[in-house]
């Protein structure tokens, strides 16, 4: 009775599941190679929507597409102006149109199972700091910059920043800390990963009111720590700092990525949307 009376009152109802629908819409996303970005591709698809995997191993993005069954792969170094350049021609050569961009790519150290890869911030490679921030936010701005550019003069499209909770929180490092090590020896989540995912969120608003006239939207996809063979000792103090009592699952943020590349999302932009099991709710 409700939606015949809104119908009747000039209401346009739609199924809610046809706003999420990606039918034809072409995804960019960088890092696709990865763990989560394959994910990402893979939702993309299955939403009806063409990913156009970007990664420096061209071989495994193409392994990601074809496991798809649809898209595109191409090996470029997003860190590279003019490589980003030319990822977007072949990504237009290829579909005629861009409609939306995951910047996903980032380095980010898997310090639960090399306790020497990283260490005390006194000893923290100035190389390390600089190739880090390369990737992650060098990388997205000059995605953003030319991919968002493009949906701009074409009538706009969605952007979406993959951060993390570590750019909202500080690291636990006692989290990371193994037997046997003393203080200085330890290992910890380097200051360059929250860095660059502090810093994306920062950017997702400054492009939101920058082309939010232009039919961008931007926004941020927070996401929690992913369970991926670490050690179970680490699994197991991870998870007690997580509300809901585990790490996640790499397909878990489909959905949220699906929402905001979506059309269910029109009217949001600017935002931040956390999926992290509650643990920034502690």
């Amino acid at each position: 009775m409700v939606l015949t009376e809104r119908a009747a009152l000039g209401t346009q109802v739609e199924p809610p599941g046809r706003s999420f629908d990606l039918e034809g819409r072409v995804v960019v996303i960088t890092g696709g190679a990865g763990l989560l970005g394959a994910h990402h591709a893979g939702a993309v698809a299955a939403a009806g929507g063409v990913p156009v995997v970007v990664d420096l191993d061209a071989s495994r993005a193409r392994e990601v597409v074809a496991a798809c069954g649809s898209g595109t792969a191409i090996g470029a170094d997003i860190t590279d102006e003019h490589a980003v350049r030319a990822a977007l021609t072949m990504a237009l050569r290829a579909h005629g149109r861009i409609d939306g961009l995951v910047n996903n790519a980032a380095n980010n150290p898997k310090v639960e199972g090399d306790p020497g890869a990283f260490c005390a911030l006194e000893r923290f490679p100035l190389e390390q700091w600089r190739r880090d921030l390369d990737v992650g936010l060098t990388g997205a701005f000059l995605c953003a910059r030319a991919f968002g550019a493009h949906m701009a003069a074409h009538g706009g499209g969605s952007i979406v920043n993959i951060s993390s909770e570590y750019g909202m929180l500080g690291p636990d490092q006692r989290l990371y800390r193994r037997d046997g090590l003393a203080d200085d020896e330890q290992p910890v989540k380097p200051v360059s990963y929250s860095v660059t995912k502090a810093g994306l969120d920062g950017m997702t608003r400054w492009l939101a009111t920058y082309w939010g006239d232009r039919g961008v939207r931007v926004n941020t996809l927070t996401v929690g720590g992913v369970e991926n063979g670490q050690p179970a000792e680490f699994v197991r103090r991870a998870a007690d700092r997580v509300p809901l009592g585990r790490m996640a699952r790499a397909d878990e943020y489909q959905g949220a990525l699906v929402f905001l590349l979506s059309d269910a999302s029109t009217f949001m932009t600017g935002a931040n949307l956390v999926v992290d099991g509650g643990k920034t709710a502690w």
